[in-house]
């Protein structure tokens, strides 16, 4: 692959990783502490669910590191390799917690008579986006396993 490419795609990865800190470190607080003095009756969920989304920005950061780890191998030609593999599992798993995890804060939520129509459509947003990109990473780490197999068949008959 051209590596004006792979730097492009490194450089949105790094710009979304970016844009997602900041939100998390300015804008999230400010909005959970803005939603408590608009709607005293749910301030007691500001720190749980400011904790929630936190412990949901861990899995997204290290499924960025390992998606940057992917287009350096990439980059540098060593996309059908097993680290490779394995950086589309760590991707896979951490979709899958994400999504473990919005859906128990779904549950949360509704158990708090707290769940808003707007909150549950980005809920149920992220919640599909995860699932979708934990099924995306298993059929290409499945993939580049068989490339791996038949590469390692070719190299053993020569």
């Amino acid at each position: 692959m051209k590596r004006g490419s792979t730097t492009f795609l490194k450089l949105a990865v790094l710009f979304i990783g970016v844009i997602i800190l900041v939100l998390c470190i300015f804008w999230l607080p400010w909005e959970a502490r803005h939603a408590a003095e608009m709607n005293p009756e749910y301030a007691y969920l500001r720190y749980p669910v400011l904790f929630g989304l936190y412990i949901t920005a861990i899995p997204f950061f290290l499924a960025l590191y390992q998606s940057l780890k992917l287009l350096i191998y990439v980059e540098k030609n060593n996309a059908f390799s097993k680290l490779a593999v394995t950086s589309l599992k760590y991707i896979m798993r951490c979709a899958n917690t994400i999504t473990i995890l919005y859906v128990v804060g779904f549950f949360f939520l509704v158990s708090q008579n707290a769940m808003h129509p707007g909150i549950a459509l980005v809920g149920f947003t992220i919640i599909f986006t995860s699932l979708i990109i934990s099924l995306f990473s298993a059929v290409l780490q499945a993939l580049l396993k068989n490339a791996l197999d038949i590469k390692s068949e070719n190299d053993l008959t020569i």
